[in-house]
């Protein structure tokens, strides 16, 4: 049996992108180097942030074709996220909206990832 538990996000610099995270989701990194870091967020998920510029084979992707989704327990804890993570100036592409599957917004970090938050309708 397989069980996809890990995603690695392409970075700039992981170390300034670790800082980044670290202040979004309240969690310190379980490993930290200058090429590569790594979160275990609560759900169990890894995040990790490697410096695509030691990565190998060389990644040659642009950022933004594909996002980390964050579940929130309901629209009030959207726009809560969103009132602070818009207010530390993160760029913001979609403004919260009910969509079909629920209500959401999506930021990008510092390398153009995007970050979606939702609450699925009914939640």
């Amino acid at each position: 049996m397989v069980h996809p538990d890990f995603t690695i996000l392409f970075v700039d610099q992981p170390l300034k992108s670790a800082d980044f995270y670290q202040s979004l989701f309240q969690i310190d990194p379980v490993e930290r180097s200058p090429t590569f870091v790594l979160f275990v967020l609560p759900t169990g998920l890894k995040l990790g942030l490697w410096s695509r510029h030691t990565a190998q084979p060389l990644v040659t992707a642009a950022s933004g074709a594909s996002e980390v989704c964050i579940k929130c327990d309901g629209a009030t804890d959207v726009d809560r996220v969103y009132a602070d993570w818009s207010g530390r100036g993160l760029r913001v592409l979609q403004t919260p909206v009910e969509m079909d599957f629920g209500y959401t917004f999506v930021v990008t970090d510092l390398d153009s990832h995007r970050l979606r938050v939702y609450a699925m309708t009914g939640a």
